[in-house]
């Protein structure tokens, strides 16, 4: 009897009709009754029962037999895999069923895919996906044949392929980049021209019957050896757009330069534009003057060029706008949102160029309080375009021949009008951190030039100032003509996260004060006990990590580092599907043309959100992997060199050291800090010996040498050299032991 149970115990459960449907698809015209017993493992008398649901599916007419081969039906019902295609005009997504005959049922049908419910999780499909779906029927008012309702994306299936050719006697193979991507196999035509290790991209070919899938090479991107190629892994790894269809380009090519029909003329205003030195686009033209009605107030003025003219709600510039989501910044590219032809040019504000723009005019009180603002659709001339170190020095009293013309009539008037509004912000009282960001140089040949760390100018605060206020008055305006909007939104930092850096802070002697709601004004007075110390960097980062993700929702809670109660972006419609949803809402409340935000995207507002948050994190994640690699590349020369810096990082592994001069982090390995056992403690951020009492901690100086740097990973690895602090280790209870003896380990970075 015991071995009966114990054998039926091991007979596989009957696959799922979802399972049966996937593999199918997955052997289509293939597969019979034996096949499909085979790959569930069915044998003996659970055949009957497999029999039994394959004639059930055939009586809902999910499959149909065709001699020996078992298939999907040539009508659609139940639940069956599709591929996805494309999007229609509306940007909802299309699909076709993974597997038709063609010869026997006509051309393959096309299937809307419905929009998820709030309460369905897991990630939305994209273009070129495998899913599972239900048939829902035929939508109304769609030319598809039937609806569907995603159950699971089955595969993330793309395109195309970034890899490593390697030269082989029949041609090549292409090695992935991403590991969970199959080599391709490459044919001599297609090898020829290319080197070994060259990183290419490659078009994905289907599989023959009996061998590898292939690959037509599209692209050669350059040497693994050269930093160019290295912001393209990171493209590919998170999936980021970068090569606009062709209907795409079309449309952006036939648009055509907006006139002054139905719009405000300001071309006679002395706009100016205020950028990096560097910046190929420029969104945002600022202006301010003097309220003469109203003693030590003033008015100021704020233009952004008019995308939403341009890209109109369903057409195909603005289904790639919200596919996109946001533009993405690599040291040596940009992955636009949209095409250089509005974003590089027809919506460049360029100096003594016509150029269309939404603006908006706000009045302030000698407080720096906004008593008042209007929104205009306006048709502007910049009379200058300016760097931010060329605007600065011209106040500080450096003019050059371009600054010079404008340092009385434009720009000591912004000055006066930004030294107002700095009396607002600081009543305000914003969160206000300072960690200055690193900013690669590179050679003209893509190579790692400089590390720098820019200064923080008061022309970058001003346009900075400029723009949160028109922001403002956005989210304002839609909020009194009841318009959906998406805000930007911000949430307090949650309990266990304050009450962890309180803990933490204690260990430093800096209290932070608790009661009631917080506000970023408890925070600033933390801050403001670190500045001038050299705990300073470190209380920076603690607090940071303490605070909230801001993200997108079209339902608002308030943006808490900023300390406001409503915010909207308005102000980069250029490389933010946010602003450009924001610029529509305000043509549709203040009837401003017929361009504006129609009411069926209201419903979609929420959705939309969503994606373009995941999008905004998915291009961060990408730009400071692509550092990472940039910085690994750079230090790959200098192994065996010692470095200053900080830990910025521990964990039950080991610590992450940040590099004084370039800004670069690395992992020590815990398994080579010493002769000790090591205890990590969480709320002190450190990692401390039982035996000697010897404590790393986070914020700590240390001195490091690089031990080990890999490029394609991004990660680097340090022997530190410097001894740990000694502490007392009575009364501190470990979160965990570990045993660390003197030894060289593999460690590499992690995140």
């Amino acid at each position: 009897m015991p071995d009966k149970k114990a054998k039926a115990k091991k007979q596989p459960e009957l696959p799922s009709r979802e399972q049966v449907l996937a593999f199918l698809a997955e052997y289509p015209g293939k597969a019979g009754k034996r096949e499909i017993a085979r790959a569930f493992g069915i044998t003996g008398g659970a055949r009957i029962a497999l029999k039994r649901l394959l004639r059930q599916m055939s009586d809902d007419g999910l499959i149909e037999g065709r001699r020996k081969h078992v298939d999907l039906s040539g009508e659609l019902h139940g639940v069956t895999v599709l591929t996805v295609t494309s999007r229609d005009a509306d940007g909802e997504l299309l699909a076709e069923p993974d597997s038709w005959d063609v010869e026997t049922n006509g051309p393959p049908p096309l299937v809307l895919i419905e929009p998820a419910s709030k309460n369905r999780r897991g990630p939305a499909p994209g273009v070129d996906d495998r899913i599972l779906a239900r048939i829902t029927g035929k939508p109304a008012d769609h030319e598809a044949r039937y609806g569907a309702s995603v159950i699971k994306v089955l595969e993330r299936r793309p395109a195309e392929m970034l890899g490593v050719f390697v030269p082989t006697p029949r041609g090549g193979r292409i090695e992935p980049v991403n590991r969970r991507q199959r080599e391709l196999e490459v044919t001599a035509a297609e090898a020829e021209g290319l080197a070994d290790g060259d990183l290419v991209l490659a078009e994905i070919r289907k599989s023959t019957r009996n061998g590898p899938p292939t690959a037509r090479i599209r692209e050669r991107v350059g040497s693994m050896k050269s930093e160019k190629a290295v912001s393209m892994i990171a493209i590919f790894d998170h999936r980021l757009p970068f090569r606009f269809p062709q209907a795409v380009l079309d449309e952006a090519d036939a648009a055509k330069p907006a006139t002054a029909r139905g719009r405000e003329d300001w071309r006679k205003l002395p706009l100016i534009t205020i950028d990096p030195a560097d910046a190929k686009d420029h969104d945002d033209a600022v202006h301010a003057e003097p309220d003469l009605d109203n003693e030590g107030g003033f008015i100021v003025t704020v233009a952004i060029a008019d995308v939403a003219y341009y890209v109109r709600p369903g057409s195909a510039m603005d289904r790639e706008a919200q596919k996109r989501g946001n533009s993405a910044y690599f040291p040596d590219r940009v992955v636009p949102m949209l095409p250089e032809r509005i974003s590089n040019d027809l919506c460049s504000l360029r100096p003594r160029e016509n150029r269309a723009a939404m603006a908006v005019r706000m009045r302030f009180d000698k407080s720096g309080r906004k008593t008042g603002h209007s929104f205009h659709r306006v048709l502007m001339r910049s009379a200058e375009k300016l760097s931010y170190e060329q605007a600065q020095a011209a106040i500080d009293g450096h003019p050059d021949e371009i600054a010079g013309p404008l340092l009385e009539p434009v720009l000591e008037p912004l000055w006066a009008a930004y030294r107002c509004l700095e009396r607002g912000r600081r009543a305000r009282e914003p969160l206000e951190l300072d960690l200055p960001e690193r900013k690669i140089r590179l050679t003209p040949d893509g190579h790692v030039d400089d590390i720098v760390t820019p200064p923080r100018l008061d022309a970058h605060k001003l346009i900075e100032e400029f723009m949160i206020q028109a922001n403002v008055s956005a989210a304002e305006t839609l909020e009194q003509h009841h318009t959906p909007l998406i805000y930007r939104i911000h949430d307090v930092p949650s309990p266990e996260k304050v009450e962890t850096l309180a803990e933490f802070l204690k260990t430093l002697d800096i209290p932070l004060a608790k009661s009631g709601t917080m506000r970023p004004a408890q925070f600033n007075r933390v801050l403001a006990k670190a500045a001038d110390t050299d705990k300073a960097h470190l209380v920076n980062q603690v607090v940071l990590r303490s605070q909230a993700q801001a993200e997108y929702n079209p339902a608002n809670i308030g943006h808490f580092g900023l300390n406001l109660g409503r915010y909207a972006h308005f102000t980069s419609p250029i490389r933010r599907y946010a602003d450009l949803i924001v610029h529509r809402a305000l043509i549709r409340a203040l009837k401003l043309g017929k361009d504006g935000l129609p009411e069926a995207f209201d419903d979609k507002l929420e959705t939309i959100a969503a994606e373009i948050s995941a999008t905004e994190r998915r291009a961060m994640i990408a730009e400071r992997e692509t550092v990472d690699r940039l910085m690994a590349h750079w230090l790959s020369e200098h192994v065996g060199t010692t470095f200053n810096g900080r830990i910025a990082g521990v964990t039950r592994s080991g610590l992450f050291v940040e590099l004084d001069e370039s800004g670069a982090d690395g992992f020590v390995p815990i398994s080579t800090l010493g002769n000790d056992y090591f205890h990590h403690d969480e709320a002190t951020h450190a990692l401390r010996g039982e035996k000697t009492g010897e404590t790393h901690r986070l914020g700590d100086r240390v001195r490091v040498r690089l031990k080990e740097a890999v490029p394609l990973a991004g990660g680097l690895r340090f022997e530190l050299l410097s001894e740990g602090k000694t502490e007392k280790t009575k009364g501190r209870p470990p979160s965990r032991k570990w045993r660390t003896p003197r030894r060289s380990t593999g460690g590499r970075k992690r995140r």
